[in-house]
């Protein structure tokens, strides 16, 4: 191998972090042979969506996370199924201990499938009472309220293996979403070209949100977690104008004019 000067190294590889698209399994019953086949029919439904998709695989709904020998042959049946388990989502010390025996990485999860607004958490501990009382202090005045936050302006065609993410706010997306491209929003998404990639609103939970678009071909749209592939959708939406909402936790899809 020759020898590199002094003050002239380069690297061979440039490491950078940034946003990965990631295909969430919720585990809700470990049932390996059902499993395989929900994913395996979700693949050879969508071929161009879920083969080979990574998945980020989340042990957190089960009472308890399973050993090794279980995770392993889980991994195996999503691998048959068409999938490609690429880490474990970050939960309690027993799956970051599990993460090590199987070599993978813990990644935190995205949590548009799973969280809600105003979700409950643990109980704050109550405050220890005051050795004497004290005068109250005069009421606070009242903060001005924060302006709210305007949606994120995307003028550019985002193209196949493109990401595009609007954190705490709308995305408007003035051009075309190319197929294999993704468009993200913790808001609503709007897109005023055509729409081939996938869209994702309400990605922090927000049921509320919704997807508009002016020419729908989309490979995916997603609402809150709550999803529909091509496949599914009716044939005459399209490349017409459409609207994506959420109606009682149902993925509704209407045109619009």
């Amino acid at each position: 191998m020759a020898a590199v000067a002094p003050g002239s190294y380069e690297p061979a590889g440039e490491l950078k972090f940034g946003q990965v698209g990631l295909a969430n399994l919720r585990i809700l019953s470990f049932d390996v042979e059902r499993l395989a086949a929900e994913m395996r029919e979700r693949v050879e439904r969508a071929p161009k969506l879920f083969a080979r998709a990574a998945v980020l695989v989340d042990f957190g709904s089960l009472p308890r996370c399973p050993g090794p020998a279980e995770a392993r042959a889980l991994l195996a049946a999503l691998r048959g199924a068409g999938v490609c388990p690429v880490g474990l989502a970050f939960g309690t010390d027993a799956v970051e201990q599990l993460a090590r025996e199987l070599d993978l990485p813990v990644l935190a999860k995205f949590r548009a499938q799973y969280e809600r607004p105003g979700a409950a958490g643990p109980a704050p501990e109550p405050a220890p009472a005051p050795a004497a009382a004290v005068p109250e202090p005069p009421p606070a005045a009242v903060p001005a309220r924060a302006p709210a936050a305007t949606g994120l302006m995307h003028g550019q065609p985002v193209r196949s293996g493109q990401q595009v993410y609007a954190q705490g706010r709308d995305l408007i997306v003035t051009a075309t979403v190319g197929a294999g491209a993704e468009v993200i929003a913790d808001g609503s998404v709007h897109v005023y070209g055509a729409l081939r990639g996938r869209a994702l609103a309400g990605a922090q939970g927000d049921g509320t949100a919704r997807i508009f678009c002016r020419e729908f071909h989309a490979e995916l749209v997603a609402i809150a977690g709550q999803y529909k592939v091509m496949e599914e959708i009716p044939r005459d939406l399209r490349g017409k104008p459409v609207q994506v909402w959420l109606d009682q936790d149902r993925l509704r899809i209407e045109e619009f004019a």
